[in-house]
């Protein structure tokens, strides 16, 4: 039996990843790597009114690796992600429950995409994956979303909702494309990143 980690080539570098999300700390651990959390650095995560609602995340994360700036053997992965809604808005995390209720309306009974930017970044090189994920929600009632908002953490999720909770099992009727893209992190993306680029 091997005990090999097919991702050996990353055993050179200190990697850590620069995110507050315990998803993303959960879905990074899959990968079964060694890794550490970046200390949180204030960073402004502002984007150009004008840019395409599908290059939001992927400019979010390029902005914070860029503040990292790894020197040495550090190998920094930063993450974004950001829900499409089906009017082609950009939203993010809600500022309180009344925005959560909001957004959960604006996404009810239509096709939304969910978008993550990861960058991956090291003293000699930076690449930047993208993932989509096509997401279908039935129609919610004001009922099921103030359930939703009132019984679960909306406010610290992109579209003010977790696939993995409650509102993905009653809600979501179809999904086309990566679950855990939807969840934060598009890990099969990453790996193959991993280990063809680094």
């Amino acid at each position: 039996m091997t005990e090999i980690n097919p991702l050996h080539n990353l055993s050179r570098y200190d990697i850590r990843l620069a995110s507050a999300s315990p998803r993303r700390r959960e879905l990074m651990a899959m990968l079964d790597i060694p890794f550490t959390i970046a200390e949180p650095l204030d960073i402004e995560e502002s984007y150009p009114t004008d840019l395409p609602a599908l290059e939001v995340a992927p400019y979010l994360a390029m902005l914070k690796s860029k503040a990292y700036n790894p020197t040495g053997n550090m190998m920094i992965i930063t993450a974004d992600t950001v829900v499409v809604a089906p009017d082609g808005s950009v939203l993010g995390k809600p500022c309180n429950a009344a925005d959560a209720r909001l957004m959960l309306r604006r996404i009810s009974g239509g096709l939304h995409t969910v978008v993550t930017g990861v960058c991956v970044a090291t003293a000699e090189k930076r690449e930047t994956i993208t993932c989509s994920t096509n997401v279908m929600f039935d129609a919610l009632s004001t009922e099921e979303i103030d359930y939703y908002v009132d019984h679960y953490a909306p406010l610290d999720k992109a579209g003010a909702y977790g696939i993995q909770e409650w509102i993905g099992a009653a809600g979501v009727s179809s999904i086309e494309g990566s679950f855990y893209n939807v969840m934060g992190l598009p890990v099969h993306r990453l790996y193959t990143l991993l280990r063809d680029s680094f």
